[in-house]
């Protein structure tokens, strides 16, 4: 059976310190992460085993780097060789990355 990304809800839990992706009410995945000033640190990535291959991952991924460009505040430092990969994948995301250039566009 294939998930569509409809199914899946992800929410930012705070008080855990990490983005929660859930297939109904079963949690499917979660994206931890810790926070500073100025970054939030994406330290660990893991969906559950029965649901690995569902999207449930990319969508934990990109939920949760919307949420850090929408509040603008931080930028990304991704340990997690997951989310680290797939914003390799999403060339969009580079900008959120501390340390990346501000702009590819030459002076």
């Amino acid at each position: 059976m294939m998930t569509s990304m409809a199914d899946v809800t992800v929410t930012n839990n705070t008080d855990e310190n990490r983005y929660e992706a859930r297939l109904g009410d079963e949690l499917a995945g979660v994206a931890e992460y810790q926070l500073t000033d100025e970054l939030i640190v994406f330290t660990h990535t893991e969906v559950e085993p029965k649901f690995e291959g569902k999207g449930i991952g990319s969508a934990l991924a990109q939920f949760a780097l919307d949420d850090v460009r929408d509040a603008g505040t931080r930028k990304v430092l991704p340990l997690c060789p997951f989310i680290k990969a797939w914003i390799g994948r999403h060339p969009d995301y580079i900008p959120l990355v501390y340390g990346a250039p501000e702009s590819t566009a030459k002076d």
